[in-house]
């Protein structure tokens, strides 16, 4: 029986080099200069300061391009709401989607159930694993939630005949 995965995961090692290649740019950049603007990436997310908020708005701008050169998809990043924080400074914080949650996972798989295709799904954890007897079938199911602009990002792996 063949059978996939979809999973939803971010490449931290891309996302590390879009904003190690952010902050650069702002360094060099004239219209940064003197703003103090900085990204620090954490496991969880990306928090962006500076001391106004336009020169913040104009660094998430510039961290949104980084991470789009790099092919990390805009659909991994949530929150960005902008705060005040002491010393006339803002900052914004980005959290970084992993995983399918359990509500997205039941409606991927009303989804898939509602194509009448003869697969299988089961939610394991933060995947689904998708399975039929024919590979057209599960070609068909790849195409459909291709087809789909989903709040997260979907990635097919462990494709096994």
């Amino acid at each position: 029986m063949a059978s996939f995965d979809v999973v939803s995961q971010v490449d931290m090692q891309e996302v590390r080099n879009a904003v190690d290649q952010a902050s650069r740019e702002v360094i060099n950049r004239y219209d940064f200069k003197g703003t103090d603007t900085s990204f620090e990436l954490s496991d969880v997310g990306i928090t962006v300061e500076s001391s106004a908020e336009g020169r913040l708005e104009a660094a998430i701008d510039v961290l949104k391009s980084k991470l789009v050169k790099r092919s990390v998809s805009m659909k991994v990043l949530t929150g960005g709401e902008t705060e005040t924080i002491g010393g006339a400074r803002v900052k914004a914080e980005f959290g970084l989607n992993q995983g399918i949650a359990q509500d997205a996972a039941k409606e991927l798989v009303k989804k898939i159930k509602d194509t009448k295709l003869k697969v299988q799904t089961a939610i394991q954890g933060d995947q689904l694993r998708i399975s039929g007897k024919k590979r057209d079938d599960l070609q068909a199911v790849i195409a459909e939630l291709k087809g789909l602009d989903y709040r997260v990002p979907l990635q097919y792996v462990n494709f096994r005949d």
